[in-house]
């Protein structure tokens, strides 16, 4: 498990070497759970840039409590067990007030069930499936969840004229939300689903699923993928000939854009969280500046939010009481907080209200947005 204090040698974890910063009494320290490793790792690499930069503005204007601000960032590995273990290394070793984590909505739940059963906040910074809504009562979201992105999605699909579809996504809390609120949507438009292939993450080819897919003879196909699934997904149907006159569309594409090679994503399209919201142009002039680049993917700067979220409670608590957080995430939920995203207010659930979205579509090794 990978560990470093954010706010001391940040960029060491990337090439392998572990910095470990202890609290000191001068510090305010939140822990956080991430993918580092794995297939979602450049997702994960862009979260912790959303972390780095919401620290950088945090105690450029005081820190929090009158101290610095710090966060412990976990690597989760993209496995549910291991962002488990990393969330009871936070609040057992670390004692951290607030844990934000994860992405993958199938290391998000469990992880978040951990937290709520120690009574501890979590915040949700990317996962979108319908299930986190039913984490707990200490649980909350500053992304919009997948009921609300998959109707975005089907009304998309829609406009473009595509009324029969093949849906293909991941076996896993995620994945099964995505499949079930899109088909709800795109039925409820008056489209027809031809077919849902769900796969397991991790394999070697996903040639028999997209071979399954082809059979039901859809007008376009609709999927979803993390990082280098997606990219290898996206390879084979260009060699299958999945890709000849025939569109694809995906949901939440930054998840796998960066991973996937020019060549296998020509014509691609698709919907994603909106990387900023109407107040995050300062954030993203500072993101390019510092990283030499744009965003990795959409949802830096949601764990950026998460940070900024984090810190607004600590303060309106006046302390790191668990109860007097509680109540201040309360209190923020209903008032509102203004991140790069936009602003955050939280539902009767702890779940997000409002989620900006955006439409892509790749041009060469561009991600261009559309309307």
């Amino acid at each position: 498990m990978k560990k470093i204090a954010i706010g001391a040698t940040f960029a060491a974890v990337f090439a392998g070497v572990v910095t470990a910063a202890p609290a000191r009494a001068e510090e305010i320290t939140i822990g956080a759970v991430i993918p580092l490793s794995g297939a979602s790792a450049t997702t994960g690499k862009d979260q912790s840039r959303g972390i780095e930069l919401a620290l950088k503005e945090i105690n450029a204007k005081g820190g929090v409590l009158g101290k610095q601000m710090k966060v412990i960032v976990e690597d989760s590995g993209g496995k549910p067990q291991t962002a488990i273990d990393a969330a009871k290394k936070l609040v057992s070793v670390d004692k951290v007030p607030i844990v934000i984590g994860e992405y993958s909505s199938g290391n998000t739940i469990p992880l978040g069930q951990y937290l709520v059963q120690e009574g501890i906040p979590h915040i949700n910074p990317a996962s979108t499936s319908g299930l986190v809504r039913g984490i707990g009562a200490t649980s909350y979201s500053v992304v919009g969840l997948d009921n609300v992105s998959t109707e975005f999605a089907a009304q998309d699909v829609i406009d473009h004229g595509w009324k029969k579809v093949a849906v293909l996504a991941m076996n896993n809390a995620f994945g099964q939300g995505v499949a079930e609120e899109f088909k709800k949507n795109f039925t409820a438009k008056g489209g027809e689903i031809t077919t849902t292939v769900m796969y397991t993450i991790g394999q070697s080819t996903y040639r028999r699923e997209l071979q399954q897919v082809e059979a039901a003879a859809p007008d376009a196909y609709v999927f979803t993928a993390y990082g280098t699934e997606g990219a290898l997904i996206m390879q084979e149907a260009f060699e299958l000939g999945l890709q000849e006159g025939k569109p694809w569309y995906s949901i939440l594409i930054t998840m796998m854009n960066k991973d996937t090679p020019a060549d296998f994503k020509e014509g691609l399209i698709g919907m994603d969280v909106g990387y900023i919201g109407d107040d995050g142009d300062a954030y993203k002039t500072e993101y390019e500046k510092t990283y030499g680049e744009t965003f990795l993917s959409a949802y830096g700067g949601y764990a950026h939010d998460a940070v900024l979220f984090a810190a607004a409670a600590l303060n309106k608590a006046g302390s790191t009481d668990q109860a007097a957080v509680l109540r201040a995430i309360e209190d923020l939920g209903k008032e509102g907080v203004k991140g790069a995203t936009g602003e955050i207010k939280l539902d009767a659930d702890g779940q997000r209200t409002h989620q900006p979205y955006l439409k892509f579509k790749v041009e060469g090794e561009k991600l261009v947005a559309y309307d």
